[in-house]
Order: C-alpha cells, then sequence, then structure tokens
C-alpha cells in the first residue's frame, strides 16, 4: 500500500504549537467547537463513559472533559482496538497528512456503535487571506509559493467517513467571521493559535516585507477593518453495528406514498396515474 503525500512538517508544526501554548495560546475557536460539541453530546439520548479527544492542544481539551483519555495527533494513535463509546477528533483533523488514516484508527478504538465527533477547519477558512496573499505574491514574486493549508470541502467531508468505515455520517459546516483591526492582527492571531504555515513544501526562506505590505493594500475592508472567514466542520460518524438502522431494499414498500399523502399519484407525463374502482373510494 502506497503511503500518504507528506503535506505538513510535523516536526514544525509541534513547535509552534508549543510556542503558541507558550506566549498564551488563542484558542477562542477551540472554545466554540467545545461548546457545540456538548451541545450535540445533549441532543443525543446515550451516556459516554469510556471518552478520548485527539487533540493538539492537551491542556485545553482536558479542561473541557474531564476524565477524558487525551491524546496528541500523531500518525498513529495510542488507542486500543475498542476501548470507548466516544471518541472527539479535536481542531486537528485539518493538519495531518492521512486524514483518512486518522479515522480509520478511530473508528478501530470505539466499541460497536459508539460515536465519532470531529471539528476541524474546512474549506472555506480563511477564503480572505487566500485570495490576497495569492494576488500579492504573484505581484511581488512573480510566482506562486505553498502559504496556506488545503482543506476539505463539506461536499467531501462526509466521503471521508464513509471512507473510514463509519455508518449513518453527518457533515455540516458553521462559519464564522472574526474581525480584527488590521491584517497584522489576523497573522498574529494566526500564530497564537498554532496555525501558522507549516506546510511541507512551502518556502522557508523570510518572506520580503513589501509581500505583507502588498497583500494588506489587497485585503477586503470593512470600514476600517479586515474580517478573516473561519469554517468549521462538524463530522459525526457510528461505528458499525447491527443494531443501527438501515435503508429499506428498493422496492419493499408495502404501500404508496400518494396513499400517505391522500393525493392523487401522477405519472411521468404530469397526468393522473389510473388506479382499480377499489382504489377510488
Amino acid at each position: 500500500m502506497s503511503q500518504p503525500p507528506i503535506l505538513f512538517d510535523r516536526p514544525a508544526l509541534l513547535k509552534r504549537r508549543a510556542r503558541a501554548v507558550a506566549q498564551g495560546a488563542a484558542l477562542f475557536l477551540h472554545e466554540e467547537a467545545a461548546f457545540e460539541i456538548k451541545e450535540r453530546l445533549k441532543d443525543i439520548n446515550r451516556s459516554f463513559t469510556k471518552v478520548a479527544v485527539v487533540t493538539g492542544f492537551a491542556a485545553f481539551w482536558s479542561t473541557e472533559f474531564p476524565g477524558a483519555t487525551v491524546i496528541s495527533d500523531d500518525d498513529i494513535l495510542p488507542l486500543e482496538v475498542q476501548s470507548f463509546d466516544l471518541v472527539i477528533h479535536a481542531m486537528c483533523l485539518h493538519q495531518s497528512n492521512d486524514p483518512i488514516g486518522q479515522l480509520v484508527q478511530c473508528q478501530r478504538a470505539l466499541e460497536p456503535d459508539g460515536l465519532l465527533l470531529v471539528a476541524m477547519f474546512g474549506g472555506q477558512t480563511m477564503t480572505e487571506l487566500r485570495a490576497a496573499i495569492s494576488e500579492a505574491e504573484v505581484a511581488t514574486m512573480g510566482g506562486l509559493s505553498p502559504r496556506i493549508s488545503p482543506m476539505v470541502d463539506i461536499r467531501d467531508a462526509g466521503a471521508l467517513l464513509q471512507r473510514s468505515g463509519f455508518a449513518l455520517p453527518v457533515a455540516d459546516a458553521d462559519p464564522r467571521s472574526v474581525s480584527y483591526g488590521s491584517v497584522t492582527s489576523l497573522m498574529h492571531d494566526l500564530r497564537a493559535m498554532g496555525e501558522s504555515n507549516v506546510l511541507h513544501a512551502r518556502d522557508k526562506r523570510i518572506p520580503p516585507r513589501a509581500l505583507f505590505d502588498q497583500m494588506a493594500t489587497l485585503y477586503p475592508t470593512q470600514g476600517e477593518r479586515v474580517v478573516a472567514t473561519f469554517e468549521l466542520l462538524y463530522l459525526t460518524g457510528w461505528a458499525p453495528d447491527v443494531s443501527q438502522q438501515k435503508p429499506l431494499r428498493p422496492g419493499s414498500a408495502s404501500s404508496r406514498l400518494a396513499d400517505a399523502l391522500n393525493t392523487v399519484e401522477m405519472g411521468e407525463d404530469a397526468r393522473p396515474v389510473k388506479t382499480d374502482e377499489s382504489d377510488q373510494s
């Protein structure tokens, strides 16, 4: 089996996360994700007693889910097979070289009918910054280099769960707009989030100041402020179990939908379909 491509410089990622924590990490979007996950768990009529959290910011998520087994999002997750009834993959799947591999490991760690909840950044994250820095780099440096991580689109998110063996997959998006006084403030916040550029193929040279000056002029503004979009994706999937609902076999229905709705069934040419006399009471 071929190995997945190396997209991210893992040692650099760990260093930048550690620096963010040491300097007081800006985890307000992690707070949003943790709140949303708790709200979703309230809506599920079930108690979870064996919980694991996969994350790059262990201290924060340990506080949010006391008693949970909290582990780093390493390539190999130290999770025993069928040891948990809930696994939360918290705000780090978008920085994985092998997201399918991460999800497969989570599925194996779940008991039958165990639940996976994923919070991650989606494809609409920082669209404003992507456009501005790309245009600025072409103008000042004559070409493009990898600077912002590729992120999964919500249309593909459910397919990730299906390919990983989860049942009843659901994906939904929650875009958030964050206002900043300047593009410089946004860039500082990204470093404080541990979300600065760690792409394996990035240009490791210090970029010229002219690049960021040009980017600041191209970045769209709202009044005297700039707005950055952060799309939070939430994925839900269940470890397969015989007790779960399954779709009916096509053609197995025992009654017509038109009867249930008390209406007349229409044919393909938009004319009523003839029925037996016994049906027309």
